[in-house]
């Protein structure tokens, strides 16, 4: 039987995975899509507020639309920056993610010819939403918030 070639592979992994510069660009990476998100309903705040209308029916709409911006850039905002309060973004990220996926994907009330579309969109955001857990769990354990 031949070793394996983890052992050997693991040192070169722990130290890529503890570059600050990698930890960065995965915070960037997972926050891009909010924060390009919210600059755009910020950019056109009359076509953001119709679309939490549609999508949700919530009035007053402005006001949503308003707190939804604030989760979009402010939870980028923390989660990029990284630190001890990087968890608040992700979990932040996380939450809004939920609630937009239950209003926007419901695929069991959609039309049978979207069904399909929306289930996989549902799932995607499933996916996301663990990520995001993961960073708020990792930045957490990380600043001291939470132990193993």
């Amino acid at each position: 039987m031949s070793a394996s070639p983890l052992p050997a592979v693991q040192p070169a992994v722990e130290t890529l995975l503890g570059r600050s510069w990698l930890a960065l660009l995965a915070r960037i990476a997972v926050a891009l899509p909010f924060l390009l998100s919210g600059l755009a309903k910020l950019a056109d705040f009359g076509g953001a507020t119709i679309e939490v209308r549609g999508l949700t029916g919530l009035e007053p709409a402005a006001l949503f639309a308003v707190l939804v911006i604030a989760t979009q850039l402010g939870g980028s905002a923390l989660l990029i920056a990284g630190g001890r309060h990087a968890w608040i973004g992700a979990v932040a990220l996380a939450g809004f993610t939920a609630i937009a996926t239950l209003f926007a994907h419901a695929f069991w009330v959609k039309p049978a010819a979207e069904r399909v579309l929306h289930q996989n969109i549902f799932f995607e955001h499933v996916s996301i939403i663990g990520g995001l857990a993961l960073l708020a769990i990792l930045a957490a354990r990380s600043s001291g918030k939470a132990r193993p």
